[in-house]
């Protein structure tokens, strides 16, 4: 790595990051470059303070100095004023469900403007040469005080990108920092990934907790919703547990997820269905030998709920009117079940609700005997920065408002199974013992809520399984009515799920499956140990762009690429094995000479250069004697 003292700039493997200039509040100030080196620059700012740039092998720092007083800045960051060489660039999503995935400026300058979400991201990026392998990963080391972005602008020009450090106009005296970065080039794309989830899992407050166990079970939301009571919970259980001890599988979770209470914030309260409360189901998961686990969604508070009646002063208010945010509203036929209109966000600053919410998890964990929680929505609680939100306790960080709940959480569950949904993916590491790393699976191929777009988020992610969590690739659905997936398309998805080596649960009740069915279920349960895959052809596809739509209306940009995945994953026995899947709805055709390589490619018991002709939505799974 060189810095180039005249850009100045920083030249990485085959990629320039040219004409380097300070960032405050999103906007570059008036400078003088007032001296650079080889080890960094400094500027001289209009209002007299100096802008510091240090770089120290892989370590890139940014600070702001010599200023009086106190300053109150939204955000400090580096503009990298052109990029050079870069074929694609990885957007890589704030939390479980707004995606990452690998951006081509060059094919997607038509669409930006019309999705402008593809030219924004977090936390860190992999920048791609147009000539030579690898990628150069430019990534934040901490992520448990400050929310950090990627701004990429490629619509008019060269690439520029903007790297910022939310400060969230907490007062500071004397020096302010940015996060350091971590700036290296690796030889592949995804060992380079995970050579930054190293990083940050070193850099981490806490060491991260990685179960010793795949999580493995049963939930409830993508088969009965909030259609529950106690007996319908009870049949699905005794099901579950037919199914494990016939097929000797590791399958160790009953989740209920949703339905049980009455309203988003009422977490102690029942809906009429359970008139004994939840305690009877989760005694007798244990009973069957299970480990119970509920849903909650704990920055979340229903206008109807009880909770707000009572508390009103409990959720965030928007600065702009004083009223309540309300980031999530059912205004129509569809309330989620519930009577909420609208839902608010808990203001977990305010000493009660703190209180309230040490109390739930408490009792869930203590009296009701749970042990494992799924966390859900918890994006909400670093959504709203000081400029858009009135918190009780005023000059905290975005980041340093949502870690009170995850370690609240973490602090009355003791060791209890942590899974984190709708959730930054980074901030809890060392918290959370599994992470959703995609949007829900739902019920057909395409679409927001679907496989299709799942699968896109699966493989950008995968990088961070075994490393700072568990992913969680969502629920397989194996019954063969009540959606719109054909058997190649979910006999792929089961395998997809079982060689991720993460969470594998399922939603069905697996009396009502057939026998070929709960045997994909086994097969992807595996020998119950957490293991890591790799796709090998991660970004190496050409991206062309058209426009579709988002759910709400509004214009979406959409990719196509060469829909074959190659997946490699280990076998219990050190085998390898292969998964080749056509995601299109074209036949495919691959060539698999010796030993996969970098290429798709592998060794076929009946010989060399084989042929796999898939199916549209068909994968084959080739085993490799390494």
């Amino acid at each position: 790595m060189i810095l180039d003292p005249s850009g100045p700039s920083i030249a990485l493997g085959g990629i320039l990051l040219d004409k380097l200039a300070p960032l405050i509040d999103g906007v570059m100030p008036e400078f003088e470059l007032e001296a650079a080196n080889s080890e960094g620059a400094v500027w001289a700012l209009e209002d007299g303070s100096r802008f510091t740039l240090r770089l120290s092998q892989d370590r890139l720092t940014l600070g702001l100095s010599a200023f009086d007083g106190e300053k109150r800045l939204s955000a400090i960051g580096l503009r990298i004023g052109q990029v050079f060489n870069v074929r694609q660039y990885l957007r890589n999503g704030y939390m479980s469900w707004d995606g990452s995935y690998f951006v081509q400026p060059d094919t997607a300058r038509e669409v930006v403007a019309s999705d402008p979400a593809i030219a924004s991201g977090y936390a860190m990026t992999a920048l791609l040469p147009h000539d030579g392998a690898g990628a150069v990963v430019l990534g934040f080391l901490r992520h448990d005080r400050f929310q950090s972005r990627f701004t990429f602008d490629f619509a008019s020009g060269p690439l520029s990108i903007n790297v910022e450090t939310l400060i969230d106009r907490k007062p500071l005296q004397g020096e302010i920092r940015a996060e350091p970065l971590a700036l290296f080039h690796g030889d592949a794309v995804e060992p380079a990934l995970r050579q930054w989830a190293e990083t940050v899992a070193a850099n981490a407050p806490i060491p991260p907790r990685i179960p010793e166990r795949r999580i493995t079970g049963w939930s409830s939301w993508y088969n009965l919703y909030a259609s529950l009571d106690e007996p319908v919970l009870l049949d699905h259980l005794d099901a579950a547990a037919r199914f494990r001890d016939a097929y000797r599988v590791p399958f160790d979770i009953f989740q209920i997820d949703d339905g049980f209470t009455p309203e988003m914030g009422d977490w102690l309260d029942f809906r009429p269905q359970f008139p004994q409360g939840i305690a009877p189901v989760m005694r007798a998961a244990v009973a069957k030998g299970f480990t119970p686990g509920l849903w909650i969604a704990p920055f979340m508070v229903g206008n109807r709920s009880r909770l707000f009646s009572e508390h009103p002063d409990w959720v965030v208010r928007s600065r702009a009117d004083g009223m309540p945010l309300a980031p999530m509203t059912f205004y129509g036929e569809f309330r989620w079940h519930k009577r909420s209109e609208e839902y608010y966000v808990l203001d977990i600053t305010h000493p009660g609700a703190e209180a309230y919410m040490r109390k739930v998890f408490r009792t869930w964990a203590k009296d009701w005997g749970c042990g494992y929680f799924k966390a859900d929505f918890l994006h909400l609680g670093s959504t709203y920065g000081p400029d858009e939100a009135i918190w009780h306790q005023a000059d905290l960080t975005r980041i340093e408002i949502w870690m009170r709940m995850i370690r609240l959480i973490r602090e009355e569950i003791g060791d209890a199974l942590l899974l984190c949904c709708g959730s930054p993916l980074w901030a809890p590491v060392g918290y959370t013992d599994a992470m959703r790393i995609g949007r829900d699976v739902g019920v057909s191929w395409t679409g927001h809520y679907s496989a299709q777009s799942l699968l896109r988020d699966q493989t950008a992610r995968n990088f961070g399984n075994g490393l700072l969590w568990q992913s969680d690739p969502d629920c397989i659905l194996l019954r063969e009515r009540f959606h719109h997936l054909d058997d190649n398309q979910i006999r792929s998805l089961a395998h997809f799920a079982g060689l991720t080596g993460g969470v594998v649960m399922t939603s069905d009740h697996l009396d009502e499956v057939s026998e070929e069915r709960k045997q994909l279920l086994a097969e992807s349960l595996g020998g119950g140990r957490p293991f890591q895959c790799s796709f090998p052809e991660l970004g190496r596809s050409d991206l062309h762009y058209e426009i579709g739509t988002y759910p709400n209306g509004k214009p979406m940009a959409v990719a196509t690429a060469d829909p074959v995945l190659v997946q490699r994953a280990p076998t219990p026995s050190g085998a390898t094995v292969v998964n080749v899947f056509n995601t299109g709805d074209l036949p495919a055709t691959r060539l698999m000479p010796e030993g996969h390589g970098e290429g798709p490619s592998a060794q076929t018991d009946a010989g060399r250069d084989q042929f796999l002709n898939l199916a549209p939505y068909q994968s084959l799974q080739i085993v490799l004697d390494d």
